[in-house]
């Protein structure tokens, strides 16, 4: 059985300004390790593999929230040319609850982050997209009912 959320993983180039990005969502750097050889080629399906991992944690999510980081090493990454078309196949967004979507915005938006339209009341939900490291693309959600929480 499925209990929470734990972590996503995303592969960059530029480990400091994928961490300042997250940094303005609350998210605190907790460590950061060098992977490589086995276990690592073998869980990953890459023979060569050597890459920096770095974990971010969010202090204030119950039940625990990560963001994780991947800069490859070896082998080198490959280019995502239509990771911000949300049509595509795989991997579309990942989403964030918070109190207040129009304070976060607001904040995001001073802190220079861009975001990929206005936000928009759908279901129980006030939402919004934003441009995150590499093009991935983040969505922030308020839920309105009480007691009603992803």
């Amino acid at each position: 059985m499925i209990t929470h959320f734990d972590h996503v993983t995303i592969v960059v180039r530029d480990v400091e300004k994928a961490t300042a990005f997250f940094a303005l969502l609350g998210f605190v750097h907790r460590q950061t390790v060098v992977i490589s050889g086995e276990p690592f080629a073998a869980y990953m399906g890459m023979a060569a593999i050597e890459a920096e991992h770095v974990t971010l944690v969010h202090p204030s999510a119950a039940p625990h929230l990560e963001v994780q980081f991947l800069r490859y090493r070896q082998p080198a990454p490959l280019a995502n040319a239509d990771i911000r078309t949300l049509n595509q196949l795989g991997f579309n967004h990942v989403c964030f609850a918070v109190d207040d979507i129009e304070a976060e915005v607001r904040r995001l938006r001073a802190g220079g982050v861009q975001m990929r339209n206005e936000i928009m009341q759908f279901h129980d939900r006030k939402l919004v997209f934003m441009y995150g490291p590499e093009g991935v693309t983040v969505e922030l959600a308020q839920w309105l009912k009480t007691g009603a929480a992803a």
